[in-house]
């Protein structure tokens, strides 16, 4: 089941995303980051238990016209599973929704991505405003993710 998330998640969502972030797969976000972007996040859960969160997802918009997928993740177990695509896909019903132009992502999973028609760019091609978070990252500035744009129109 695919829900916006709620306060009760966030702190799933952290241990999750530390999980992999210690991983060196995936950026981790502070507790305090995550409950100022609540609103930005979707979550995965099992059918039977709304609580058990298996996966979430963050759609950030960036600029009138462009949003970024961030801080996609799905627990081990469930890896495989489509979970990820679906996740994926919600955020960009909600982009459209919205009247978002393009996607982006910073990812160190970019064939995942290619999946969906992201397309890999430099990063120097993104706008300025997106490296606000960057400034406060252990990787700035030798960031090691690699940029991808997906126009929706």
């Amino acid at each position: 089941m695919i829900r916006k998330a709620t306060i009760e998640d966030i702190k799933s969502i952290h241990a999750m995303l530390k999980h992999y972030g210690e991983k060196g797969v995936l950026l981790a976000r502070p507790l305090s980051k995550l409950y100022d972007h609540l609103r930005d996040f979707t979550v995965y859960t099992e059918p039977q238990n709304t609580r058990n969160i298996i996966g979430c997802c963050a759609l950030q918009f960036c600029w009138e016209d462009l949003a970024e997928i961030r801080s996609l993740a799905v627990t081990e177990p469930m890896i495989g599973k489509s979970i990820g695509r679906q996740l994926v896909e919600h955020a960009f019903e909600e982009a459209k929704h919205y009247k978002i132009k393009s996607l982006f992502t910073l990812t160190y999973q970019p064939r995942f991505f290619e999946k969906f028609g992201f397309i890999i760019i430099d990063k120097a091609d993104l706008p300025l405003k997106i490296w606000s978070d960057c400034i406060q990252c252990v990787k700035f500035p030798d960031c090691d993710e690699i940029a991808m744009l997906k126009p929706l129109e």
